[in-house]
């Protein structure tokens, strides 16, 4: 069973910055696909950045992110550490959500979730 821990969520100022942790159980190099996800309150999920890596060197990969985040947030993964982490720039009061980690196992296609971390950005 795969575990991954989101970390590093918290409260900040408009404008702030913040990066999140996702540390997986397994090496990061075993999944094809690493995101992030987030849900506001009253919402429902919505996606915000993805790593695609399967197709690729174990090095590389591709990255794609949500409109609303396009040019503030960037998703990275270090293999040596198996974690991927979001790093959120210039945050806006509508970032606020509760921050999902999720990976997709490359040998079964299985998808998993972490349990979330908290960002709150006030005006």
């Amino acid at each position: 069973q795969v575990q991954l821990v989101e970390s590093g969520g918290g409260l900040v100022q408009a404008g702030g910055s913040l990066r999140l942790s996702c540390a997986a159980s397994e090496r990061t190099v075993n999944f094809s696909n690493m995101a992030w996800y987030r849900q506001a309150p009253g919402k429902g999920r919505e996606f915000v950045a993805r790593m695609t890596r399967a197709g690729y060197s174990e090095s590389g990969g591709y990255s794609d992110y949500s409109d609303s985040v396009k040019d503030r947030f960037t998703i990275s993964i270090d293999d040596a550490k198996n974690t991927v982490y979001l790093q959120m720039n210039g945050l806006k009061p509508e970032d606020t959500a509760i921050y999902y980690c999720f990976a997709v196992r490359l040998t079964t296609m299985r998808g998993y979730w972490g349990q979330g971390t908290q960002v709150t950005v006030s005006s």
